[in-house]
């Protein structure tokens, strides 16, 4: 399942060269992945299980500028659920068109708030994830 968040490119996303700075897409990646896990209910399933997701690697890939007035597609897919960690697949696009302007694969591990430590996927938080493949 890709879920798809609209971003704007503003002005304070611009660095001197005039294009989005390369730590903004950090931002505008993290900013669908919060809106994934919103619309699909997550992000409370998780509170309710005193879980927290904890990024552990950031693979990104920057294709091409994106400018002010730019609105992007960011698409959002879990691409794999292993037993200790997931990865999250993210594109950016330029709305409305083919033009790639970064990609990333994002790889987070489930943290035990309580212990601090990361939790095996299994049982219903492997479900709750398989589910985003699944669909």
């Amino acid at each position: 399942m890709t879920h798809k968040t609209l971003i704007k490119v503003r002005g304070y996303h611009l660095d001197v060269y005039q294009h989005v700075n390369n730590a903004r897409y950090l931002e505008f990646l993290e900013e669908a992945r919060w809106s994934y896990l919103e619309d699909h209910g997550d992000v409370a399933w998780f509170a309710e299980q005193k879980l927290a997701w904890v990024i552990v690697n950031i693979n990104i890939n920057y294709r091409d500028a994106a400018t002010m007035g730019h609105t992007l597609e960011v698409q959002t897919r879990f691409s794999k659920i292993g037993s200790k960690s997931a990865v999250i697949h993210q594109a950016i696009y330029i709305a409305g068109t083919d033009k790639l302007v970064a990609d990333a694969d994002i790889t987070f591990v489930c943290l035990d708030q309580k212990t601090g430590k990361a939790v095996p996927i299994v049982g219903e938080l492997k479900s709750r994830l398989e589910h985003h493949i699944a669909n």
